[in-house]
């Protein structure tokens, strides 16, 4: 789908998004903010984390299941139980009561029949691993990769908008908002290709990363053998895979240089391309993809499109048949039989992220449902999952909150006048975006059937990729969301200057109605926060409040904000003994900043609020605590997080957030008001005195 460029969601990879716990039948609780979960026995001027969230993390044991595990664990579960009561009520209707339910109750159904999947086996890929093994020539080479970017879901051919690259094969294709005119939607071609998560996997000499390459050879190489592959075959194709791979990763922009937006505006003519990659015939590929004329192209990596020319021209016909063939097992392994699935989860679950057991396949049909057909399902979901005046006490605090940015964009001593007014400018046309989106999307063209899983998640795929092709050369739509109703994230669109926050993040342990401002604040206020920021962090601030990528800052200014952030950088560089690997400030920046601007202008929000109410941050409530002390319990509670080496390695080489942990710590030892509130005397890990770094 069409993503946020420049702007983030504060889930990511690992960094919010919990798993499941309880299985099928279990009664599902959500989780809920208690101040009685802060250890009394611990500090909290030592390490605050670790005082509000110990109890937690010693009654709550990382399930098998699972690499990580959060205090928003029970909402996935919830959410997706949900789902699932409305899937499978959906799949019992007959005569279904409209188009939109018939889809999702046929789509389950053929999800949950796990031996309807083991009959079918590779019957339905056959004649695509037959054609792959036919090809004459390298000619063929586009056809087959717009076949895979409109058929398998992992290895789609959008241009995804994230801060590695998008994992379609070969490369990613698909509609972007021009960086010079942000109310047009181009043609984007991005770098891709990688079944590992990111460039360094590749390229690393660290040993652990040379033992994941090993182990992913190995994985490749089974899923060939699975495949019907003799072993000798079977190993001569996984080589070919990773040498392919191993070479578009090192042409790669690696995940820093990819957050400054001015190194991925490269503007493109199709001739252009064309004449970067003549052996690669994008006449045929585009005319399969169904895209229609663009008035340009933006390469985010010109260097990428060099290294598939080259690749293309270097490696053997039989090597790029190994290629197409993995990408074809590799990017519909989750409709495949068991075996596959079995395969697949073996090394991108236990090896990647150290879950021990394989989800129930009710939850990954869950998940896949929300992926295929997310707005038809998420119709459901918000009518019971957010009522009217949650959504309206969210809308209300969002306000707020940027009323209160606004505040204290008037107060800085380090902005000239001239920047202040245009950033002032900008935060007063975010455009807020609560719960769900105002008209849903109608999927009723993609025929689903009651008996083919595979072929319903390749229709699905091929109609939602078909779908944002068409948008280019159209006006931006303006309405529309990235993600679904259900999904617990929110997240800044820096080139619709939007805010976005789904109705699945809009529960406890983050929203509770029930409770009081200072919890809510604390939690999601945070969160609004965090993404208001986002607007204005070091990707953020260089776009106006159109959208456009333009320098709006004086120079000075940007020195100034430069400074800052450099403390905030280097403040998160640091080495994790534990884990053997080593943070990059410079990957985490832009969440770091907001994560620090977010804390600080919730709470001053807070004041606010509380003020409006005749009531006061050291009003005291019947828990003994002051509403400042209970805001910043609840923002550290909403991020107790446990995580398996794997996972939290693989956070940190991949994910743009920094470890639970530090966004905690880090982000309170830079705010006088928490140290006021705590009682924490200058000197101490929580307090950063002179050193503390601050933006917003």
């Amino acid at each position: 789908m069409q993503r946020p460029l420049f702007g983030a969601g504060l889930c990511g990879l690992l960094a919010l998004c919990p798993g499941t716990r309880a299985d099928a039948g279990d009664s599902v609780e959500l989780s809920r903010f208690m101040s009685t979960l802060a250890d009394p026995t611990l500090d909290p001027c030592t390490d605050f984390y670790q005082y509000a969230c110990a109890r937690w993390l010693g009654q709550n044991p990382i399930p098998t299941d699972q690499g990580f595990w959060t205090t928003t664990s029970n909402l996935k579960l919830w959410n997706q139980t949900v789902l699932r009561e409305t899937l499978e009520r959906a799949s019992r209707l007959e005569p279904s009561p409209s188009p939109a339910m018939r889809q999702i109750g046929d789509y389950w159904t053929a999800c949950m029949d796990e031996a309807g999947v083991e009959r079918a086996g590779l019957g339905a890929l056959a004649a695509d691993l037959r054609r792959i093994d036919g090809l004459r020539s390298k000619a063929a080479l586009a056809a087959e990769v717009a076949r895979l970017h409109l058929s398998a879901p992992n290895s789609t051919g959008g241009f995804n908008k994230n801060d590695t690259g998008t994992p379609a094969a070969l490369f990613g294709f698909g509609p972007t908002q021009d960086f010079a005119d942000s109310t047009l939607l181009v043609a984007a071609i991005d770098q891709g290709g990688l079944g590992l998560p990111g460039r360094d996997y590749y390229v690393s000499e660290d040993p652990r990363l040379q033992e994941q390459r090993a182990r992913y050879r190995e994985h490749v190489r089974e899923m060939f053998t699975l495949a019907g592959a003799s072993p000798e075959g079977a190993a001569r194709d996984a080589d070919a895979v990773l040498g392919i791979e191993t070479a578009l990763a090192r042409a790669s922009m690696d995940a820093v240089a990819r957050r400054d937006p001015k190194k991925l505006d490269n503007v493109r003519t199709l001739v252009q391309v064309r004449a970067a990659t003549p052996s690669f015939n994008w006449a045929a590929y585009l005319k399969a993809v169904g895209a229609p004329a663009a008035r340009h192209y933006i390469v985010a990596t010109p260097g990428f499109l060099d290294a598939v020319e080259r690749l293309i021209q270097r490696e053997s016909l039989s090597h790029w048949k190994a290629y197409l063939r993995w990408w074809t097992l590799h990017g519909r392994a989750e409709a495949l039989p068991k075996a596959f699935v079995d395969e697949n989860f073996s090394f991108y679950g236990r090896v990647l992220s150290g879950a021990r057991e394989l989800r129930p396949r009710w939850r990954r049909c869950v998940a896949y449902a929300d992926r295929d057909l997310g707005e038809a399902l998420g119709q459901a979901y918000v009518s019971r999952a957010l009522p009217r005046s949650s959504k309206e006490q969210v809308e209300a605090m969002v306000e707020t909150i940027e009323q209160t940015l606004d505040a204290q964009l008037e107060r800085l001593d380090w902005m000239t006048p001239e920047t202040r007014a245009a950033a002032r400018a900008k935060l007063r046309t975010i455009e807020n975006k609560v719960g769900y989106p105002a008209r849903f999307r109608d999927s009723s063209q993609i025929k689903v059937s009651r008996t083919d899983f595979l072929g319903n998640v390749a229709r699905a795929t091929g109609f939602e990729v078909r779908r944002q092709l068409a948008k280019i050369g159209r006006p931006v739509d303006r309405a529309e969301w990235s993600q679904t109703p259900p999904t617990i994230n929110a997240y800044c669109d820096a080139q619709l200057n939007s805010v976005n926050f789904s109705a699945g993040i809009l529960q406890p342990p983050l929203f509770d109605p029930s409770l009081d401002l200072s919890v809510n604040y604390g939690a999601i206020g945070v969160v609004i926060g965090h993404e208001v920021i986002h607007g204005f962090d070091d990707q953020g601030r260089k776009f106006d409040g159109l959208g456009n990528l333009r320098d709006w800052w004086t120079a000075e200014d940007a020195r100034q904000y430069d400074e800052r952030v450099d403390c905030i950088a280097r403040q998160y560089t640091r080495e994790l003994p534990w884990l053997g690997i080593k943070t990059n400030g410079r990957f985490t920046l832009g969440e770091d900043t907001a994560d620090n601007g977010g804390v600080h202008i919730a709470f001053l929000a807070l004041q606010s609020a509380l003020r409006k109410e005749g009531r006061s941050l050291d009003d005291v409530g019947a828990d003994g605590l002051t509403a400042r002390q209970r805001f910043f319990l609840s923002f550290a509670f909403s991020w107790c997080s446990a995580e398996r080496p794997e996972a939290a390695r693989r956070h940190v080489l991949t994910n743009p957030h920094s470890l639970p942990r530090f966004r905690v710590n880090n982000s309170l030892a830079n705010f006088p008001a928490f140290q006021e509130s705590f009682a924490c005397k200058a000197g101490s890990p929580m307090s950063r005195g002179a050193d503390a770094c601050q933006v917003w």
